[in-house]
């Protein structure tokens, strides 16, 4: 039975509050949620909080000291807060870290196919599985016995999204996925990214710096700075906001796009700070 929130949500995030080392305080009171079968797109500069809020849902802060120190969050109606990160993996969380971090030593198959570790569900199941992902990425069938490190990066990013699909997530949690990719690399990652959605009935929280592509993908969108959310709505709405243009697509009335001596002091002048 697939089990969700009473109003829907896949997963509830409720005011939490993330400290580390017992006196850093990283987010501040973050809400949000992300309703089965969506995708979600969480926004904001370098430093906002944004990997924080996907290491306290994925279980992730205890390695670097943290800990939720207030709040709560809950998955599939199960209260996942301070859980460990192998408890949310089997709840059906899983998370794309930034920088993607594949297996360098071990081939793109490999790689692969270690994403199906907690599964018990037969070998003939994860063969399945692995056929699929070729499916999902081309270029990786092209490359399946090539050692992963000697891949270019949008290869190790699409090896680490079809790592993570292996485990056959209910929700799929990528922190910037365009990361140091070209354009038209990002292009097909989040054309993926799409279709794994629509396809594969995965759930999507995507952690983004380019806001353009991400409200493309998305239907809801948040927006942290400093440790909390500042603004929230339809990604429709948002790409249409002219603060969410201006301090994050860089572009004001006229279409004109900001310099840098323009917009470094934005912070001051931020409508819903």
């Amino acid at each position: 039975m697939r089990s969700v929130e009473k109003n829907g949500n896949l997963l509830e995030v409720n005011n939490i509050e993330v400290v580390y080392h017992d006196i850093i305080q990283v987010l501040r009171g973050v809400s949000l949620s992300v309703p089965e079968g969506g995708i979600v797109a969480l926004l904001g500069t370098n430093g906002a909080g944004k990997t924080t809020t996907l290491r306290a849902i994925s279980g992730l802060l205890k390695p670097e000291n943290g800990f939720i120190k207030e709040g709560h969050i809950h998955f599939r109606g199960v209260d996942i807060t301070n859980r460990l990160g192998t408890e949310v993996v089997r709840q059906g969380a899983v998370m794309v870290p930034e920088g993607r971090r594949v297996f360098k030593h071990l081939t793109v198959e490999e790689n692969i196919r270690a994403g199906s570790i907690t599964r018990k569900d037969g070998a003939a199941s994860v063969r399945a599985d692995l056929k699929l992902m070729h499916e999902h990425f081309p270029r990786l069938a092209r490359v399946t016995n090539r050692l992963a490190g000697y891949c270019s990066g949008g290869e190790q990013q699409m090896i680490a999204i079809a790592r993570a699909l292996m485990a056959r997530p209910r929700m799929l949690m990528l922190d910037e996925p365009s990361l140091g990719l070209a354009p038209l690399l990002v292009k097909e990652i989040f054309e993926n990214i799409t279709r794994i959605n629509q396809e594969m009935e995965t759930t999507i929280l995507v952690v983004e710096q380019n806001a353009k592509i991400a409200l493309e993908v998305s239907t809801y969108a948040y927006i942290m700075e400093s440790g909390k959310i500042v603004l929230e709505g339809s990604s429709e709405e948002l790409k249409n906001n002219p603060d969410v243009k201006e301090f994050y697509m860089g572009v004001t009335q006229g279409g004109r796009r900001k310099s840098f001596k323009e917009v470094k002091s934005y912070k001051r002048r931020k409508r819903w700070m």
